[in-house]
């Protein structure tokens, strides 16, 4: 007797507006310490790196997208000036990479942000990020930086994009 295979059960994605003390973010947050500190042969803590205090509202959120209840990506953003907010620590779990997670994250951080007031958005990524770079660029971000030039010249790749308000 044949069995036919069952098809893959649908995930459930969702996005939890939490905070980076949150133990759900944890996992995230230690395997990309762990990226950056290989990726650039240095130790890095991103728990002193900014106060977690800067990705919590009025000025700035923290987001993990999570599917059927676990962490798959997350990110964050903070308060630049008074119109801009700051992209950090966009992320997505190596096990889930090259689904288009990167992107569902990057656009929720977006809508937050313009929801909050803020009219663009600012981010740097790193020279060794590639995957990062290409995110960015295909999401409508404006390079702030020579993209002829080999970005290990250039350090932090610094991009922008304007957003648009919400209208009531």
């Amino acid at each position: 007797m044949t069995t036919t295979p069952r098809p893959p059960r649908p995930t459930r994605l969702t996005i939890l507006r939490t905070t980076v003390t949150d133990p759900l973010a944890r996992p995230l947050l230690d395997e990309l310490t762990h990226e950056y500190s290989t990726r650039y042969a240095k130790p890095v803590d991103l728990s002193r790196e900014y106060p977690a205090e800067d990705f919590a509202p009025p000025g700035g959120a923290f987001l993990l997208l999570l599917e059927d209840g676990a962490p798959v990506a997350g990110g964050a953003y903070r308060r630049y000036d008074a119109r801009t907010a700051e992209l950090k620590r966009i992320w997505t779990h190596s096990a889930h990479r090259r689904r288009g997670l990167g992107r569902r994250v990057l656009a929720a951080l977006e809508e937050d942000a313009a929801a909050r007031g803020y009219t663009r958005v600012h981010l740097t990524t790193g020279p060794r990020q590639p995957e990062a770079k290409g995110l960015y660029l295909a999401a409508g971000y404006r390079p702030l930086f020579d993209l002829s030039v080999p970005p290990e010249t250039i350090g932090p790749l610094p991009f922008v994009k304007h957003l648009e308000i919400p209208r009531p």
